[in-house]
């Protein structure tokens, strides 16, 4: 059994171009420094975009991001993943992204899907509701997701969703989260699903639902102050994305910085190891 490499980016908010989101953040920027460091990586086995993927719904602005990640993912060998987030559009996201045909997509009907990789089994739910910022997920969509996981996979299920199903003592990121998160807790207790992997909040965040690590991956657009001054919301830059190994059947989460900063050291990886190696053997004698 291989061990997996997974990429999570989350909330890349790409406008048209030209835009900047809020005249400050080129979003675009951002994601293609984010895309050359994977390449540089090394393969990856799937790459999962959860959701907030444009800024407004724009074709446009899907179609760059297309253009941008598929060409990295077929270099890296990876399954692109997209997952609605609140600030996508479902008939846009559909056209562009998914290869619905234009006019056949239902803003009603929600983009849920079922992929494989192998062995793992990665199912991503569309928790968004047109028109509102909170997340959803319907009740038919509950009853689905029940029967996928009736039939265990091989490596267990990694499930995506944009909203966050936690609460939080900070008023916005409760309020946005996905509402009634008991009744997701309901239908994954005891099932194969090993992690809950999510977006929106804008900041890196870890917790549980029945019992199943939930992980709130950090944004590659701009970051969210999670300690504020007192009474204040705050935006700051800075970005990332996450990592996650499936080494034989555990997950290990890593939140990577990708805010260019300036290095400490960067040296080949064998000379690093054997050094580490050497260190270790001297404090055991």
């Amino acid at each position: 059994m291989r061990d997996l490499r997974i990429v999570q980016l989350t909330d890349t908010h790409i406008r048209p171009a030209g835009e900047l989101l809020y005249d400050t953040v080129d979003t675009y920027a951002n994601l293609t420094h984010v895309l050359d460091r994977l390449r540089a990586s090394g393969p990856i086995d799937a790459l999962v975009l959860s959701g907030d993927l444009t800024d407004n719904g724009s074709p446009e602005g899907y179609r760059r991001l297309r253009a941008a990640v598929e060409p990295a993912a077929a270099e890296l060998g990876a399954q692109v993943v997209y997952v609605m987030g609140n600030h996508d559009e479902r008939s846009a996201f559909g056209v562009e992204l998914l290869d619905h045909t234009p006019g056949a997509v239902s803003i009603k009907k929600p983009h849920d899907q079922v992929f494989e990789v192998a062995g793992l089994r990665i199912i991503a739910l569309d928790s968004t509701t047109p028109g509102r910022h909170g997340g959803k997920l319907e009740a038919g969509q509950l009853v689905w997701l029940g029967r996928k996981l009736r039939r265990p996979a091989p490596r267990g299920t990694l499930l995506v969703l944009h909203h966050p199903p936690l609460s939080s003592s900070m008023a916005a990121s409760e309020l946005l989260n996905l509402d009634q998160a008991v009744r997701l807790a309901a239908v994954v207790a005891n099932t194969d699903v090993r992690m809950i992997l999510c977006g929106h909040n804008h900041m890196t965040a870890a917790g549980s639902l029945a019992g199943i690590p939930v992980w709130v991956g950090p944004a590659v657009a701009y970051r969210f102050d999670a300690m504020p001054p007192l009474g204040r919301m705050r935006a700051i830059q800075g970005f990332g994305y996450s990592r996650i190994d499936v080494l034989g059947m555990d997950f290990v989460v890593t939140a990577v910085e990708a805010t260019p900063a300036g290095e400490v050291y960067e040296r080949d990886e064998g000379e690093m190891l054997d050094h580490l190696r050497a260190i270790d053997r001297a404090e055991a004698r």
